[in-house]
């Protein structure tokens, strides 16, 4: 008895020597600028920016990393973007951890104390300005790592660069923007990093990571499509070619390219989220504008999705004796976690809150443009549940919504998870 006791201190003592010390370390400096933290998200929360006008925010995130001495602090990375870099006090490789910092065109009804009032023009049109997806949360912990990193710099091997990303929900119309206009003005050019992670709120439990293994988020196409008929009066549509008929027939037709042309067991989904054609009962118009959305979980499906949509309609325009044509617009890219990436920090997230709380899930049909980020270097994207304490799941506000709100105890667990993640890569985990 008394040997096993001895063997078992002995082997919880050499555990406890084999512990980084930067672990408890990160963890002492997340505890203690909680509170900043909180303070920050909800600065952000009430003064909220839609996509590719996030001056403030950037400014805010400006000064902070340039008051804690980056060595490189970049600002106007498309257009408000925001890229610190971290040089360590040791040789490494080069990690990124990345934020999104812009709101929604939606009207707050949270009833919260800093609750939103911005107002701001979006499509020549007044709307509420709200971050009803939790960017407001994103940023603010990407701050607090900055701040737990930045005073443990002389141990880190390596560096750590911080991308501040606008216009993730997209630019407006007309303009680019978003994680594709960052990597083409060079974001992750000197240094290039070897790795980077993402993490994303939401309304699952409270302190719950989720992850994937390979696809983690859907490509997203928008699909725009052009009808051209013949008006003529609603009495006599053999005098003309019907674009709304025409439109009706595309609409259905498209529905069958997943169900009858492309392997079920790949997820995909074509929807039509918008028909505009005509003005009166007894017009039958010249033309029919299709918008609608493409998601799929592999490239190769998504390439041949749009093939036979292309296919099809020109297909039935052509039985019908109009013209079409189709346009795919913002075209993102499939969001991949690399495997080996995968394998190697899932023990940091088990370590951050339990192996029972870090869940390994499907990938699901929304979409983030993080994927252009994870196309250039491998990437790991990651879902911190948030959902408020005592609310069931089936009674939350989802993103998106203008009830949507977090438990903002889960900051914490947010910067030490992102601080963990880039120290455990750097020190090879």
């Amino acid at each position: 008895m008394f040997c096993a006791a001895v063997a078992a201190g002995l082997l919880s003592a050499s555990a406890a020597l084999a512990e980084p010390a930067y672990r408890g370390a990160i963890d002492a400096r997340a505890a203690a600028i909680e509170d900043r933290v909180i303070a920050w998200r909800r600065d952000i929360h009430a003064h909220p920016e839609l996509s590719n006008r996030e001056t403030r925010t950037a400014a805010l995130v400006a000064r902070h990393l340039e008051a804690l001495g980056f060595d490189e602090v970049r600002t106007g990375v498309a257009h408000t973007g925001v890229v610190g870099v971290l040089k360590g006090g040791k040789p490494g490789p080069v990690v990124a951890l990345r934020a999104d910092m812009d709101a929604l065109p939606v009207t707050e009804q949270t009833g919260l104390s800093f609750a939103s009032t911005a107002r701001a023009s979006y499509k020549g049109q007044e709307v509420g300005v709200m971050h009803a997806c939790g960017h407001d949360a994103h940023t603010a912990m990407l701050m607090g790592v900055a701040d737990v990193l930045a005073g443990l710099r002389d141990e880190i091997p390596g560096t750590v660069k911080f991308i501040f990303q606008p216009a993730e929900e997209g630019p407006p119309e007309g303009e680019d923007g978003g994680a594709r206009m960052m990597v083409a003005e060079g974001a992750l050019a000197n240094p290039i990093p070897d790795a980077i992670f993402g993490l994303h709120v939401g309304t699952r439990d409270p302190g719950t990571l989720h992850y994937a293994t390979g696809p983690m988020l859907a490509s997203a196409d928008i699909i725009r499509i052009h009808v051209m008929g013949k008006q003529t009066h609603g009495a006599s549509p053999w005098n003309g070619v019907d674009p709304i008929v025409t439109a009706s027939q595309i609409v259905l037709a498209l529905q069958t390219i997943h169900s009858r042309q492309i392997d079920t067991r790949k997820p995909s989904v074509i929807s039509i989220g918008s028909f505009h054609g005509g003005v009166r009962n007894n017009i039958i118009p010249e033309e029919v504008h299709l918008v609608g959305t493409m998601r799929t979980h592999d490239e190769q499906t998504r390439a041949k999705i749009k093939r036979l949509i292309r296919r099809t309609v020109s297909h039935i325009a052509q039985s019908a004796g109009a013209t079409a044509t189709v346009r795919f617009d913002q075209e993102i890219p499939v969001a991949y976690n690399e495997p080996d990436l995968v394998a190697r920090m899932v023990p940091t997230l088990e370590r951050m809150v339990g192996a029972a709380n870090t869940i390994e899930t499907p990938p699901v049909m929304g979409y983030e443009d993080f994927a252009y980020f994870q196309q250039e270097v491998p990437g790991m994207f990651v879902f911190l549940g948030a959902r408020p304490p005592g609310v069931p799941q089936d009674k939350a506000a989802s993103n998106h919504s203008p009830r949507f709100t977090i438990d903002e105890a889960v900051l914490k667990t947010g910067v030490r998870t992102l601080a963990n993640l880039a120290l455990d890569y750097l020190h090879g985990n």
